[in-house]
């Protein structure tokens, strides 16, 4: 299959060609003409003269729990139904009814975009599209997979998974440390704190490396460049943060004083996000919007507004096509970087998010809120999976455990020194291959095959599993396939901040209230 590209991307109508398709295609377009009729009838705002027309059609005056806002809804809702069902563009009302409507109602604007902000949509498209076709390609693959080899996988990770234990804790800073971010090769761990600086540190060995300080003001946001510390030069920009002084700083590796500072929102900035490329940032802000900025030029390409209150989180899709921003209003959205389009509304928690993550799968979003709980979502279907009950306070940061799919260094020295360490994924392999289970009816695996087995587990392994960290002072692991509860991690603060988890899965780390961070490891070096 050739690689898909913006170039060769082409619109298919066949979906069209069949008579039922035609059908169920028409009564969608009917459906959209009538919520586009709906917007545009006038109906009482008066809450009393709403219940009055909702008598005069015969309708119930009030349901229950149901609020004003909601009853006008539902009016909306009868009138256009009985409009659609008489071949009418309006039903009559009132001239104040009419001039009240007309007062209140938004009128749907474009704010215009700059040519820079166009190219940047183009580039996003490039480089979204092969991604997106490699990743579904493998998720085909990865649905062959016999169902007794997909659970002896599940059954490996989550012991291993079962077996993280305390490995010690550092003191990070004079305040507390608000955000913890392992970098791409592990070894190194961003840290930032209220007292305005990031600091790098050597892990697991926890020794300071570099103070970063450019912020005067607590820092809320940190995040790596996506090739640092692997092909990224530590010369260039490596890293992100975003902080209460309104600014977003670009720092090298080599270097305490930052590289840019973009200057552009009004109020303090929560959290930052590097785009899959390393070309793009995002930052949310108290002011009610997120910020996309392009990190070569160290310009703003855009500023989205759809909040109405402070914006929190900000996240990208692995594709790169989408980003999703969340709020003080308890609304996450999805947004699609190519159209800047809304693609989901993530409404159904009761307080404010604080904390949002896309799966690896590129279809689900967690997010975390001020409600103790956290949510599943699914983009396919637009609307929530799940709902756990995760923590007893506010949870803070959710993160799924990613990879790009290869077997760690650590892993595959250990293979190559014993290949019988990896005997359990061997004899999985076999039983799965062997129809009737019985000893001796499959064939010993080769060393290659072997390897191959390996190699499909870890595959396999990226957002299988998750970290949360709440305000209860605990950090929970937690299985992304069913949302069950893995591990309960009590950590030394009575507040956790932050949390991250490698991507060698050799580690986790949470930053907490009381100034330190806490580093823990898993018992069998995964």
């Amino acid at each position: 299959m050739s690689e898909l590209t913006f170039d060769n991307l082409v619109d298919d109508g066949n979906y069209l060609s069949s008579e039922r398709a035609r059908i169920e295609n028409k009564v969608i377009l009917d459906e959209l003409e009538r919520k586009k009729k709906a917007r545009t009838m006038a109906v009482p705002t008066d809450d009393n003269r709403v219940k009055a027309r909702l008598r005069e059609i015969g309708e119930p005056i009030t349901l229950f729990g149901e609020r004003a806002a909601d009853r006008r809804d539902r009016l909306i809702y009868v009138l256009s139904q009985i409009n659609a069902a008489r071949g009418e563009d309006a039903m009559e009302v009132d001239a104040q009814s009419e001039s009240e409507s007309e007062e209140e109602e938004a009128e749907e604007f474009y704010s215009p975009g700059s040519l820079e902000l166009l190219e940047a949509r183009r580039r996003l498209a490039e480089f979204s599209l092969p991604r997106a076709q490699k990743r579904v390609a493998q998720q085909k693959i990865d649905s062959k997979l016999p169902l007794s080899r997909i659970i002896d996988i599940r059954k490996r990770v989550f012991v291993d998974v079962k077996t993280f234990s305390n490995l010690g804790s550092q003191i990070g800073d004079e305040r507390p440390v608000s955000l913890v971010r392992f970098a791409p090769n592990s070894e190194i761990l961003a840290t930032g704190s209220w007292s305005g600086s990031v600091k790098l540190w050597n892990v697991p060995a926890c020794t300071p490396i570099r103070t970063l300080r450019g912020h005067s003001d607590r820092v809320g946001g940190v995040a790596w460049h996506p090739q640092a510390t692997l092909s990224q030069s530590a010369d260039s920009v490596n890293l992100a943060s975003g902080a209460g002084d309104a600014c977003v700083n670009l720092w090298s590796l080599n270097s305490e004083t930052p590289i840019a500072t973009m200057k552009g929102h009004q109020d303090r900035i929560c959290r930052v996000a590097f785009h899959p490329s390393g070309n793009y940032v995002a930052s949310a802000s108290f002011d009610t919007t997120w910020r996309l900025w392009d990190v070569n030029t160290s310009k703003e390409l855009l500023l989205q507004e759809g909040h109405s209150k402070e914006v929190y989180a900000i996240e990208f899709q692995d594709d790169g096509a989408l980003v999703a921003s969340a709020g003080l209003d308890a609304i996450g959205r999805v947004w699609d970087l190519r159209t800047g389009r809304t693609a989901m509304v993530l409404d159904g928690h009761v307080e404010g998010i604080l904390t949002m993550a896309f799966s690896p799968n590129g279809y689900e979003i967690v997010t975390g809120a001020s409600d103790d709980t956290i949510r599943i979502w699914d983009m396919r279907s637009l609307k929530a999976l799940y709902t756990i009950p995760a923590h007893l306070s506010n949870v803070s940061d959710v993160r799924f455990f990613r990879s790009d799919g290869t077997i760690p260094v650590h892993v595959q020295q250990r293979y190559d020194a014993d290949p019988d360490a990896a005997g359990d994924i061997v004899d999985a392999v076999e039983e799965s291959k062997d129809g009737e289970g019985k000893e001796g009816s499959a064939a010993p695996m080769s060393a290659e095959q072997k390897q191959e087995a390996l190699a499909q587990e870890w595959r396999y392994r990226p957002g299988l599993y998750m970290a949360s960290a709440g305000y209860d002072g605990v950090v929970k692991l937690w299985s992304a396939d069913d949302w069950q509860l893995l591990l309960t991690l009590q950590t030394d603060g009575s507040k956790v901040m932050s949390v991250d988890l490698s991507t060698d899965s050799k580690l986790l780390v949470s930053g907490t209230y009381n100034r330190n961070f806490q580093l823990f490891a898993s018992e069998t070096g995964m």
